[in-house]
């Protein structure tokens, strides 16, 4: 594979202009906060597995849980599907749900908050 010189220069180039021009700017990374802080006193529901979160067994349905309610462990919290299979999302501890950090039908990760309980 030959390298075109030319473009190589050119790139170099872009880069050095780049860099320059970052250098005299003040980067502020408070602005970078992926998650929000949450308070240890609470407990936190983690999603276990990549997928989409369902708060109903299906639409129009009650919610397995509202804001305000008293759950024990063990309980559904949400349904969370990959790959075509519904995967219940069970209650690690048990206390009120303070907060709800997902929406009906949004894209959750691995790991990510789902439920704060306090």
């Amino acid at each position: 594979m030959e390298i075109d010189k030319k473009i190589i220069k050119k790139l170099i180039n872009a880069l050095e202009e780049l860099k320059k021009s970052v250098s005299h700017e003040d980067i502020d990374s408070s602005k970078d906060v992926v998650e929000q802080e949450v308070d240890i006193s609470n407990t936190v529901i983690k999603s276990p597995i990549v997928g989409t979160a369902y708060l109903a067994p299906e639409p129009g349905a009650k919610k397995f849980i509202e804001v305000g309610e008293k759950i024990k462990k063990g309980d559904t919290v949400m349904i969370v599907e990959a790959m075509k299979t519904m995967n219940h999302v069970p209650s690690t501890s048990e206390g009120v749900v303070k907060k709800v950090c997902v929406e009906d039908g949004q894209p959750v990760e691995f790991g990510q908050n789902i439920v704060i309980l306090e």
